[in-house]
């Protein structure tokens, strides 16, 4: 009985301490870590915020939805494979890719109707619809695009906003960046902001 208790005894200790170890100090050290100059932004979700209002993450690209799609003054994500939609919004619940290849008729058909919806929104012909445009990132939920789908949509942004198209311009080529692995880019949160600091009219 005595060696029973004693038994007892010694895994009640053992749990006390790992429940102090794991369950208290472990947390607390990773949140403290967290604290860090540098860190906290990307541990905090890099949440990104206008006029005290936090309207989204740097690192979640989500597809912006016009309230009049004839008047459509957003910028544009990539196409998300998990949207009911050709081209979006995205669910930033859900990420993942298509895991369709390259010659799969059902991803064929998909890029072709994703680039014959952007040419007519853009006004253009459908080969001049950067790749990025039409391609959903492995993520469905990548925050940036090309400077070229910028590009492309920086006369309709400037139309619909009542920007001049040279200062829409001017806002792409200051939020471009080679973040990542150093092929230019632009986040379209951030360019959206910018879009509506610079007073274009945003619905």
């Amino acid at each position: 009985m005595k060696s029973l208790f004693n038994q007892a005894a010694a895994g009640l200790r053992v749990l006390l301490v790992f429940t102090v170890l794991l369950g208290v100090l472990y947390p607390l050290g990773v949140w403290a870590v967290s604290r860090i100059p540098g860190l906290q932004s990307n541990a905090e979700g890099s949440v990104l915020s206008q006029d005290g209002q936090a309207v989204g993450s740097s690192l979640i690209g989500v597809d912006p939805v016009p309230a009049d799609p004839a008047r459509d003054p957003w910028f544009h994500n990539r196409p998300s494979a998990g949207s009911e939609n050709p081209l979006g919004p995205g669910d930033p619940s859900t990420s993942g890719g298509s895991n369709m290849g390259a010659y799969n008729e059902d991803l064929v058909a998909a890029v072709k109707e994703r680039k014959d919806l952007i040419a007519q929104r853009e006004g253009v012909s459908p080969d001049q619809v950067p790749v990025d445009a039409v391609t959903a990132s492995a993520s469905g939920l990548d925050p940036s695009i090309s400077t070229a789908y910028a590009d492309l949509q920086a006369r309709r942004v400037a139309t619909n906003t009542g920007l001049s198209e040279e200062r829409v311009r001017q806002l792409v080529e200051e939020h471009t960046s080679g973040a990542g692995i150093g092929i230019p880019g632009v986040n379209v949160l951030e360019l959206n902001l910018a879009v509506r600091a610079a007073g274009g009219r945003q619905g």
